[in-house]
């Protein structure tokens, strides 16, 4: 018999991967419909006790469906530690951003923030889904503001300087903010070398212990 958990995990996926919400009916009105294409990424587990919390799919994870392929990807499997074949592997991470579909550029060629339309519909059924998850990883201020809620500040710096009162509150899954691993954030880490000094290596010891 297939464990029901399981079942509801894949009805989850199937549905997530034909969602075409931000296509069909964005909340925005119909001037502002993705202007391509979706093609969510998500990677849901039943095992995992790592959800690993992104902000939204680049074009590079979007042409080939696999999140965090990317050079944002390397840096983070450097932060945590681990290489290709355990950070893919399910039964040790579950990989799930606040938008699921790569959002376009804006004017700048930067990637636009992630689609209004996602959270507020998979969210609350993702993180029900899997109640096994110990430790939420927030990569950058979008994660952090849903999964800290009303006390999350509104400085990015701020939210990971107080890392240590966050994986100590009373909050299940514990929520560990981080900033997000692009490369326009190496200036940000010359800037902040607490963060490699200090919650680098607390992040990879939780790793060590919640990946055996």
């Amino acid at each position: 018999m297939v464990d029901s958990g399981e079942e509801r995990l894949k009805a989850l996926r199937t549905a997530i991967a034909a969602c075409r919400l931000c296509r069909d009916d964005p909340a925005r009105g119909p001037d502002h419909r993705l202007p391509h294409e979706p093609r969510p990424v998500a990677v849901l587990s039943a095992t995992a006790r790592i959800l690993i919390a992104g902000q939204a799919p680049g074009l590079r994870v979007h042409e080939s469906g696999l999140p965090f392929n990317d050079a944002s990807g390397d840096r983070l499997r450097q932060w945590l530690s681990v290489d290709r074949a355990a950070f893919y592997d399910p039964r040790n991470f579950a990989i799930v951003p606040m938008g699921f579909c790569f959002p376009g550029y804006d004017r700048d060629g930067s990637d636009l923030p992630p689609r209004s339309e996602c959270a507020p519909l998979w969210r609350q059924r993702v993180m029900e889904a899997m109640p096994q998850i110990e430790l939420v990883l927030a990569v950058g201020h979008y994660a952090q503001r849903w999964h800290l809620g009303q006390d999350c500040p509104k400085s990015m710096t701020e939210t990971v300087r107080n890392w240590h009162r966050y994986v100590k509150r009373n909050q299940d899954p514990a929520v560990l903010p981080i900033p997000h691993p692009s490369w326009r954030n190496t200036g940000w880490l010359r800037r902040n070398p607490w963060f490699e000094a200090e919650l680098l290596p607390f992040l990879r010891e939780r790793i060590r212990v919640l990946t055996r």
